[in-house]
């Protein structure tokens, strides 16, 4: 019989912190096993495709159990943390517990009406079905493999299975634990999960776990009795391929978080936008002087002043002077989206991999407030604290490669926009100025966007007009 321990245990989900999103990694706990936690304190933080995310638990209790260790991947609406709450709440209203099938004799109208909660999104109406069985009920020798069937089929995250106060507990093992990519290897493969030895921590399945399962599946079928007399050995299945390296000379990364979802960007972003990419050389030397100039000006105390500032308001001068160039590819309704605002994307370098925030609306903002802006843009980047909000609904991009003492590059467009600037290192440079070759400051700017929607002539004044301003600062007053 169920204790009323047992069935105020409360099982808390991984929820789509960054919406639709599959997966996130646990990066660190905040909490442990025996720690009171109360509603909206931080748990822990994970790392989904777009940024770092701190989850906050949606209700007071103690901690029972942590179901994954740090730096594991686990699929969103899947258990993380088991907390035994305050007031005995019944287990049945975990959300953990939606995937159970219901027993025979418990009522239909069991759990009606209860809502699920995800963390910073409110109540909704969850949208899940289970599939209406067809023809009669499965004896009880088959109740196991037919609701295994029916969880595989979902493609989701694993659940726990729980079971009601006083009913029967159910027939056949918990669904095992597997994660989506192995669960269709399984499939393909015709292999039942629920006769996998799982050998991956906590008892999840891994992908060899499924092909020693195949293995032993077909080991027989090769083994039927012939026309003839079986051979003395019997045949064996050859073992899958197994990759090795040389671990004193190499060394293998996993490709996850924002790695990975920068990675599947740039080549749908490649092999989608056609791109062309233009270049000039300037001297930026009136530029670099304006901006040791700022340093001193009391308007910018306390902020951040370089030439990055004056490129980035170059390069929304520019736009404001040829609008058409901050737009957007609609495949589905083969129209040109013209955008009246700029969101300036910025690049930045993290531990975790390139991530673009933008400055929202920076075509509004006066110099000191977008000096305000990039300063702290940057100092979160670096914190690893970008929000996914912050990398939605750029228009524009700068990458800065100068940092890294580049002369240029052919940047990849960021997926949805239409141009990105990439800026070179700033060295000087002999330079004819004033007929005289003297030593300048020089710099040299690319420009890539995608030729469905930004021809040659438009790409090129705006990258004209770029380097005009950076060349002579006071067009900052007089194009604007």
């Amino acid at each position: 019989m169920t204790t009323m321990t047992e069935a105020s245990v409360r099982e808390f989900k991984m929820p789509d912190v960054g919406e639709g999103l599959t997966e996130a990694e646990i990066l660190k706990w905040y909490v442990q096993p025996g720690d009171t936690v109360t509603d909206g304190q931080v748990v822990c933080e994970v790392e989904t495709a777009k940024a770092a995310v701190e989850l906050p638990i949606p209700y007071n209790g103690v901690v029972r159990e942590l179901h994954f260790p740090e730096g594991t991947t686990v699929d969103v609406g899947t258990s993380i943390i088991a907390v035994e709450v305050a007031g005995g709440a019944p287990a049945a209203e975990a959300p953990v517990q939606e995937a159970v099938e219901p027993q025979a004799e418990e009522p239909a109208a069991h759990g009606a009406g209860r809502q699920a909660v995800l963390v910073g999104y409110g109540v909704a109406t969850s949208s899940t079905r289970r599939r209406p069985r067809k023809g009669a009920q499965p004896q009880a020798a088959d109740a196991s493999k037919a609701i295994q069937s029916e969880l595989n089929g979902h493609g989701g995250a694993p659940a726990a299975t729980a079971v009601p106060a006083g009913a029967p507990a159910p027939a056949g093992p918990a669904r095992p634990l597997a994660k989506p990519p192995v669960r269709k290897l399984a499939k393909d493969l015709g292999v039942d999960l629920a006769t996998v030895v799982p050998s991956g921590p906590d008892g999840i399945i891994t992908r060899e776990d499924v092909h020693a399962a195949a293995t032993r599946t077909e080991a027989p079928e090769r083994a039927e009795p012939q026309a003839q007399p079986a051979p003395s050995v019997p045949a064996q299945a050859a073992p899958p391929a197994v990759v090795s390296y040389d671990t004193a000379r190499e060394t293998r990364i996993p490709v996850k978080g924002v790695r990975k979802a920068t990675a599947a960007a740039m080549v749908g972003s490649a092999f989608t936008a056609p791109h062309v990419t233009e270049f000039v050389t300037v001297d930026v030397t009136r530029t670099v002087k304006l901006v040791e100039e700022l340093k001193q000006d009391k308007e910018f105390t306390g902020l951040r002043v370089n030439p990055l500032l004056l490129i980035a308001k170059a390069l929304l001068v520019a736009i404001k002077r040829n609008p058409d160039i901050n737009a957007s590819w609609d495949e589905a309704n083969q129209e040109i989206v013209v955008k009246h605002y700029v969101n300036l994307g910025i690049a930045a370098a993290t531990p975790r991999g390139l991530i673009v925030p933008n400055i929202k609306d920076a075509h509004a903002k006066t110099l000191p407030q977008l000096a305000e802006s990039l300063g702290e843009l940057v100092s979160t980047a670096r914190e690893g604290k970008t929000s996914p909000a912050a990398m939605q609904g750029g228009t524009v991009t700068i990458t800065n490669v100068g940092v890294f003492g580049v002369d240029t590059g052919t940047p990849i467009l960021n997926p949805g926009e239409s141009a990105i600037l990439a800026v070179g290192a700033i060295k000087p440079q002999p330079w004819v100025h004033k007929g005289k070759v003297k030593p300048r400051q020089v710099t040299t700017l690319a420009l890539s966007f995608d030729h469905r929607l930004v021809d040659g002539e438009l790409g090129s004044k705006v990258l004209a007009d770029v380097a005009a301003i950076l060349e002579q600062p006071k067009r900052l007053i007089t194009w604007a």
